[in-house]
């Protein structure tokens, strides 16, 4: 529950305000299902022993549509060829009252199923005649009443007096009292445009009952999810989830009115400004989701909450003022300090990086301080260890990550690498070169180590950085992120790589997908998930790390034991650690697979089986064969062969790094060709699936998608590509020209996967290939291809 939302749990008297937005559609017919949806969750208030007043708009809706019938089937043709007349507003909430409520009614005491959703309330009031109703609906048994005012009425103490014991006679026999404005007798001179009186829409009528009802809450149902900066349609415009007056007052710039009715956001906040005045919390939320009420009283942050002491939250760090960055700001600044970055010269680029890296080393011990109470405070926490384990930054490790940067900086400089050149008309040179994405947002849990490789590796791909840790590293990213924007020199500003420290504030981000161009989540497969299904922007990582390893018939053993030892071991709280151990079934009949067995609870591993393993070998059974662990716990399991293992992996794994062991080549080449991992290897732990040990200097995750980037994602994953035409004028007409229709160029899409043959051998250095192959291309100048008869592969 969000601390500002905590009075929640007081509240005993409700006032809910449905706005003709709400209950109507864009074509004018009522929303039934958006009805049935506020009817059910009203009577769960109800039945939770709450009293809920409901105020209500639509009954003008309701009564044109109507009139708009009748006036259809008593017109003739050659009446239907004049101008139509506008319905008068009276005359169609006069007709409306009587068939709102006849609906509200209905699904009080009986709920539509699905097949009924898409009937409009004329037919749904035929069918409840003609049809049995548990054909229809499931029974709420929820009694409704209504009560029609007028302003005038108010006027009349003796009426607030009558009003007031009515309504608690009815709430008291857990009856929904279900207002609305009289608008058929209303003296007010035209109900849509005239604002006088002492309430002048539902809105204000809604405030008003709050306060002569003396209800604990209010809350106001809109078409949007709550009061934005500005009009909701613009990308600029941010949600704001608790309003300051003092803050908020000078900031709103309010869009258009209610497409229908005479309300919309003005009236709304002039309501819930007035009865947040007078004591009563005020929210007002979106009416086009199937729990944003129930979700207000669970206290979660939903919509925008007027309170009387909003001011005195105001120090807090999830409250909008002026002095606080909004996340588009950090975005945009990002964003600018990234072009910054790139004007500079690779040299500039490369000191910046060996700047961080002694900056890094020289304030090791104040690193270390601070990381050490977040670990203490994460084990007095009851953390688990697995966590605490990614948590802490081990002896050497701030060296590692220092000497880790410099290697990055002394690799070839990445920005405007030509990729292709290509002479595609005389004169006329085409080239492909790599260029930044531009701003990223990453957000990893426990690991502070990750924000240095992150924040690295932006500084090489010339990216503009947003990060967000986990609240357990609070103090470790705090003093890494101060130590490395304060090796940013202002020519480029440290806003290059901002620092998000509220969880509140990521919802905001996700939805910046004009300025955030890749969000990369690094951690649980809950908190990938979370992400992909809250954003447009695109999301660069994976949900699981189960990695495999294979054991054939033909594996050595000793090797085998090695490889699984280091594979379990090494880092278990690691995505690449091994979770799944796969043995031939010809070491089970042969007892090599109990010295397997051995080798792994040596070193404390505790092994779960699946149905075979755990019969065989006394084990208990594994819960399911997609787990990870994150710690010292394995799945080992018996197959057939090769193409057993491979199907189990197909099935179970999430396509990060599995392994094979084994002597038989072409068993050992089946399984690379087959197993579709982001990283497949031939005698190696999984362990090496990492991104120092491929020679990338440092990643930024390590990528199970099919898009962009698979594998350790490094500084090219971090890149995009930009075309460039140049050496002369050259118009789009010149390309009738025969030299250009023969030269028509193909394009491929490549899905990258890393298949490795690594026999123990020793092995060159990591950069040297992928050095001599950019070399290579950088070496080869200006190319001039004659694509006639001939593919440009």
């Amino acid at each position: 529950m969000d601390y500002t939302r905590a009075f929640v749990k007081k509240v005993r008297r409700v006032v809910i305000k449905v706005g003709t937005a709400v209950v109507t559609r864009a074509d004018g017919r009522l929303a039934l299902g958006r009805m049935g949806s506020l009817c059910e969750q009203i009577k769960e208030l109800n039945y939770d022993g709450l009293e809920v007043i409901l105020v209500t708009s639509g009954a003008v809706g309701v009564g044109r549509q109507r009139l708009r019938y009748r006036r259809l089937v008593n017109s003739s043709f050659a009446d239907l060829q004049k101008p139509q007349v506008e319905l008068d507003g009276k005359a169609c909430a006069a007709v409306g009252q009587s068939g709102l409520m006849a609906l509200y009614d209905a699904l009080f005491s009986q709920v539509k199923p699905h097949s009924v959703l898409l009937v409009d309330s004329y037919f749904l009031l035929l069918m409840l005649k003609f049809l049995p109703s548990d054909e229809l609906f499931i029974q709420l048994d929820v009694t409704s009443s209504q009560l029609l005012v007028t302003d005038k009425d108010f006027e009349d103490s003796n009426f607030r007096m009558q009003l007031s014991d009515t309504v608690n006679s009815l709430l008291a026999l857990r009856v929904i009292p279900v207002f609305n404005e009289n608008d058929s007798i209303s003296t007010r001179r035209a109900p849509y445009e005239d604002s006088s009186g002492i309430f002048w829409d539902n809105d204000s009528l809604a405030g008003l009952l709050a306060l002569e009802l003396k209800a604990d809450l209010l809350i106001l149902l809109s078409d949007v999810e709550g009061l934005y900066s500005g009009p909701p349609g613009e990308p600029h415009s941010k949600l704001i989830h608790t309003y300051v007056k003092e803050v908020h007052q000078a900031q709103i710039t309010f869009g258009d009115k209610s497409r229908v009715g005479r309300g919309g956001m003005t009236a709304k906040v002039k309501a819930a400004v007035c009865a947040a005045s007078a004591g009563i919390p005020v929210v007002i939320t979106s009416g086009y989701t199937t729990d944003g009420i129930t979700k207000v009283l669970q206290g979660e942050r939903v919509g925008t909450l007027f309170h009387r002491d909003a001011h005195l939250w105001a120090t807090h760090k999830d409250i909008s003022l002026h002095k606080v960055d909004s996340a588009r700001d950090m975005a945009v600044s990002a964003r600018e300090c990234s072009r910054r970055l790139q004007k500079l010269s690779s040299e500039e680029r490369k000191k910046i990086l060996l700047d961080v890296a002694d900056a890094l080393e020289a304030n090791e011990n104040l690193i270390r301080i601070e990381n050490e109470a977040d670990v203490a405070a994460a084990t007095l926490d009851g953390y688990e260890k697995s966590l605490i384990s990614r948590l802490t930054l081990k002896p050497g490790k701030i060296s590692s990550l220092a000497n880790s940067i410099r290697v990055l900086a002394d690799m070839e400089e990445p920005i405007g690498r030509v990729l292709t050149r290509t002479e595609v008309a005389e004169g006329l040179v085409l080239e492909k070169t790599a260029c930044p994405l531009g701003v990223l947002l990453i957000v990893f849990e426990s690991r502070p180590d990750a924000l240095v490789q992150i924040a690295s590796l932006a500084l090489r791909s010339g990216n503009g950085l947003l990060l967000k840790g986990g609240k357990e590293a609070m103090r470790s990213n705090a003093i890494l992120h101060k130590v490395i924007t304060g090796a940013i020199p202002e020519t480029v500003g440290e806003k290059l790589i901002g620092l998000v420290t509220s969880r509140d504030e990521i919802p905001d981000l996700l939805k910046l997908d004009d300025v955030i161009d890749l969000v990369i989540p690094r951690g649980s497969n809950k908190l990938v998930s979370q992400i992909k299904e809250s954003t447009k922007i695109p999301v660069l990582g994976h949900s699981d790390g189960i990695c495999h390893v294979y054991v054939d018939k033909s594996a050595n053993m000793d090797m085998t034991k090695r490889i699984i030892v280091d594979a379990k071991t090494d880092y278990p709280a690691a995505c690449n650690a091994m979770e799944t151990l796969l043995v031939h079934k010809d070491l089970l009949k042969g007892g090599q697979v109990n010295d397997l067995v051995l080798a792994l609870k040596v070193e404390g591993v505790q092994l779960y089986g699946g149905p075979i393993a755990s019969a065989e070998l006394g084990i208990p059974e594994a819960v399911s064969f997609h787990h990870e662990y994150n710690s010292m716990d394995c799945t080992i399991e018996i197959v057939e062969d090769v193409s057993a293992a491979i199907d189990h992996i197909h099935r179970h794994g999430s396509a990060h790094t599995d392994c094979i062991v084994a002597e038989d080549h072409e068993v050992a080449e089946m399984f690379l060709k087959q197993v579709d991992s982001a990283a497949v290897f031939h005698n190696a732990s999984t362990r090496f699936c990492d991104g120092a040990r491929f020679g990338l200097g440092a990643e930024v995750g390590i990528s199970t998608s099919r898009i962009h980037a698979r594998g350790p994602v490094g500084v090219e994953g971090l890149l995009t590509t930009r075309w460039y035409a140049s050496d002369k004028v050259f118009s789009f007409s010149e390309a009738s020209s025969p030299l250009l229709e023969n030269k028509a160029m193909t394009t491929q899409t490549f899905s990258l996967r890393i298949a490795t043959d690594l026999t123990c051998k020793k092995l060159p250095p990591a950069t040297s290939i992928s050095t001599k192959i950019a070399n290579n291309q950088a070496d080869r100048g200006r190319t001039k291809r004659v694509l006639a008869g001939e593919s440009s592969g």
